[in-house]
């Protein structure tokens, strides 16, 4: 039941990124991508204040706090997940790793993108 729960939120949550991007866009102009930074940053605050609220102050079931943390927000953006864990690491004493994760993700994430690029342009 859980998954089906996370599911459908998931699917909420890709739809809200859908609309929001598009709203966003539509209003800003320009080359620098404001609809995905708006995402990002949005469902970043959204992960730190839901998964807080919902493990520190309220005690839902459980299956509501993935359904809104791993469901709608990690379809909404992947990137609060980023930043929540980068975070979670250096609050749990381990900045290194907090570090690693970051540069790997963003570093790795940029290789990974051209290595793309490159491998389906050569096909």
């Amino acid at each position: 039941m859980r998954t089906l729960w996370i599911g459908l939120a998931g699917a909420v949550g890709a739809v809200s990124r859908y609309h929001a991007e598009g709203v966003i866009s539509r209003v800003t102009h320009g080359a620098f991508p404001w609809g995905t930074l708006v995402v990002n940053l949005s469902g970043c605050f959204a992960v730190g204040l839901v998964f807080t609220l919902l493990t520190e102050r309220f005690l839902p079931h459980p299956d509501l706090r993935v359904a809104l943390t791993i469901g709608f927000l990690g379809a909404y953006t992947t990137f609060s997940t980023f930043a929540f864990e980068s975070l979670r690491l250096g609050q749990d004493g381990a900045p290194g790793l907090a570090v690693l994760n970051i540069a790997a993700s963003v570093g790795g994430g940029i290789l990974a993108a051209w290595l793309g690029t490159v491998a389906a342009r050569a096909i």
